[in-house]
């Protein structure tokens, strides 16, 4: 596929992913005297570009990423169209996607709490967001994964990709039976095509916690319908977690609790104690994500 040169106003790079809907650059703004800002650009796929339905959800999720502002959410800068192929621009983080960290090997307990505490204040964020009358959005961001968690080689969390999030307030909602997202880290409300709330994110957020403490995804089996089944029963192998932090995940009933319970830094930093921990900062997740893979550490499924 060819590369485009630029983008509007933006010098396209490198290509560095690509989905069913659209595709996302390395690129970067000039500007005068020298000037450079390295961005992402996520671009409706060409042969997709006069579809009017990804449009507006590109455009809806431009928009609705603009409203947000939190040093662990990827902030959005700008959205336009190029000989009629909208466009979204995005600060670029450097370094790698939680899911291809994991793959090259496993972080220390210290770490991945405090990976999980990052994204649990970006979500805490969005779910009280509110708009210019105060009203609150009731964002649900639907697809908290690996692959939308962003770590820099400074250390930094970023969540990211509101393509299917909603702000319930102003959008309409997912038909019922519609399942989005990725299916190992579905809540059991997503599963039965209910309505959503923050809830059903912190539920996917414990998905991740229990496989950023264990290597395995809490729910995965063999086949799909299986690992519905299992989610829909929410009932999770802990199996691996530090005993310390077995408080912090739940196994509850659907809808009647949450598989993470703690919130902030302060839940993340009690759990690390009780483990007898180092609490782990940037530099700790900066380490990490430089680190060679380790040999040792078996990685967690693809």
């Amino acid at each position: 596929m060819n590369l485009p040169a630029q983008l509007g106003g933006y010098r396209v790079l490198a290509r560095i992913g690509s989905g069913g809907m659209a595709e996302v650059f390395a690129g970067e703004r000039v500007g005068a005297s020298g000037f450079r800002k390295p961005v992402a650009i996520k671009a409706l796929l060409p042969e997709r570009a006069d579809e009017p339905e990804l449009q507006r959800q590109l455009i809806a999720e431009a928009k609705l990423g603009a409203t947000l502002h939190h040093a662990n959410l990827v902030e959005v800068l700008d959205l336009g169209v190029d000989d009629g192929r909208y466009f979204m621009v995005m600060e670029r983080v450097d370094g790698l996607d939680l899911r291809r960290a994991l793959l090259r090997s496993r972080p220390a307990p210290g770490v991945a709490l405090a990976i999980v505490d990052a994204v649990a204040a970006a979500l805490a964020h969005l779910h009280r967001a509110r708009d210019e009358r105060g009203r609150p959005l009731g964002i649900v961001h639907r697809d908290v994964t690996p692959s939308n968690i962003l770590l820099s080689r400074e250390g930094e969390v970023k969540l990211a990709d509101y393509g299917i999030a909603k702000a319930t307030a102003h959008a309409s909602q997912t038909a019922a039976g519609v399942v989005r997202g990725k299916f190992a880290y579905l809540s059991p409300e997503q599963v039965e095509g209910a309505a959503l709330s923050g809830g059903s994110d912190q539920f996917a957020l414990g998905v991740v916690a229990v496989e950023l403490l264990t290597g395995t995804r809490a729910f995965e089996a063999d086949d799909v319908a299986t690992t519905l089944e299992r989610i829909r029963r929410a009932a999770p192998t802990l199996d691996g977690v530090p005993e310390s932090l077995q408080p912090m995940l739940a196994r509850p009933r659907p809808r009647a609790g949450r598989a993470l319970r703690g919130h902030g830094r302060a839940a993340a930093g009690a759990g690390a104690a009780r483990a007898g921990l180092e609490p782990a900062g940037d530099a700790s997740i900066a380490a990490w994500v430089q680190a060679p893979p380790a040999a040792h550490d078996r990685p967690t499924q693809p």
